[in-house]
């Protein structure tokens, strides 16, 4: 009862924010169109059209799957995007105006046609967001192989001197991210020819229905490496239902890792938690990770999956050699990368912290609008090398951010 109450309250709040800022990027443009004519009622049942199809898209996909909930869901979609630019250019002609009437700097030309000036900022505004989303839309479907090469020093792996890996993170499969999409990305993993893969959570998008009627699930078994391919859940496997997307995941061929330890090739430990929101979902805490840490030999090398990148400096000094995490999309859409970076440690990137490698993907999918502004989508390629050996891989440049 308590859940139901607590996730009804969060919904309207997220509703009331979504529906005031609709309204005010709204009035804006309400503000600037002619007062004789239909322009005005044409605006105003596309725009209320437009910004109700992303909430019904998602509410039809519950009770009912097929090309009407994929058109809203995606049209919707893309309206995130744009209100999102809508609101920061309606926000900054608002704090011009506000500077303007404190102290006036408008040249006469804009003060004596104010109306025309004003149709033609609405007009110059719908143009540059239907570029940008065209644009961070495009950007979208050709995800960059990153290449990282890795030192753990101090540590020798067995007989493993050398290990390539591709990581991924928040590939949030599902309606927008499907099987066409996703095919592609699994070809270029697969040309990579690592050794093992590992999965930082966000695997799937909410909602396991698109997936399975996509028959995702086929596409994920081509997913393959000598080690094993490994996965963590993310928030969003507990958002949909974690019980049945791990069941899914398993059922595909990815050995989740949730709250557990496993000792690779007996050379490493992969030690794997499940999302640090988990408790907010099933009431129930994830195992520290000084319970995981227990498990492991403090001989050989540790590389941890942990979804959202916090408490680095507890990692690191729990003898994590490697973090690899996703979560933060580093704000998927310029500038919420500000966001991000604030809070927290690494956004996107390789760091180090304490002598613990860290690397945070910002991601090979999206969530919400189907585009990025300002990063691309990414599959890492990690050449890790242990103990002693300091040959640098040729296939691997190194390039660290």
């Amino acid at each position: 009862m308590k859940k139901r109450m607590a996730f009804f309250i969060f919904f309207t709040i997220v509703l009331s924010i979504y529906a005031l800022g609709n309204y005010y990027i709204f009035i804006r443009g309400w503000q600037a169109l002619p007062a004789e004519g239909s322009l005005k009622t044409i605006y105003a049942w596309s725009f209320w059209v437009l910004a109700s199809t992303y909430v019904i898209g998602r509410f039809l996909e519950n009770i009912y799957l097929g090309t009407i909930s994929d058109v809203l869901v995606w049209t919707g979609s893309f309206w995130l995007g744009a209100m999102l630019y809508f609101f920061l250019l309606v926000l900054f002609f608002d704090v011009l105006r506000f500077i303007n009437h404190l102290v006036p700097f408008f040249p006469s030309f804009i003060v004596d046609n104010i109306d025309k000036v004003r149709l033609y900022l609405l007009g110059g505004s719908v143009i540059l967001v239907i570029l940008l989303l065209i644009f961070g839309h495009m950007n979208t479907r050709n995800p960059r192989i990153r290449h990282l090469d890795i030192h753990i020093e101090g540590k020798e792996a067995g007989d493993l001197k050398t290990l390539r890996a591709v990581m991924m993170s928040d590939i949030h499969l599902g309606t927008l991210i499907g099987n066409g999409q996703f095919s592609k990305i699994v070809d270029r993993v697969q040309s990579l020819e690592p050794d093992i893969i590992f999965l930082a959570g966000d695997i799937l998008d909410e909602d396991l229905e698109p997936v399975i009627r996509q028959n995702i699930g086929e596409t994920l078994r081509n997913l393959s490496a000598p080690l094993g391919v490994y996965g963590v859940m993310g928030n969003h496997e507990h958002i949909g239902g974690a019980k049945d997307a791990h069941r899914y995941l398993v059922e595909h061929g990815i050995h989740m890792i949730r709250d557990s330890v496993v000792k690779v090739a007996e050379s490493f430990y992969l030690v794997g938690r499940d999302d640090r929101d988990k408790s907010r979902f099933t009431g129930r805490e994830r195992k520290t990770l000084a319970t995981l840490i227990e498990q492991t030999d403090s001989r050989y090398p540790v590389i941890l999956m942990d979804h959202q990148p916090f408490y680095l400096e507890k990692a690191a000094a729990l003898g994590v050699d490697l973090q690899l995490s996703g979560h933060t999309h580093h704000g998927q859409l310029w500038p919420l990368n500000l966001i991000t970076r604030a809070m927290y440690t690494i956004s996107y990137g390789y760091g180090k912290i304490d002598g613990m490698h860290v690397y945070v993907s910002n991601g090979v999918g999206t969530w919400g609008p189907p585009m990025r502004i300002g990063n691309r989508p990414e599959i890492v390629s990690l050449h890790i090398r242990f103990g002693n050996n300091h040959q640098v891989s040729t296939e691997s440049p190194k390039t660290m951010p």
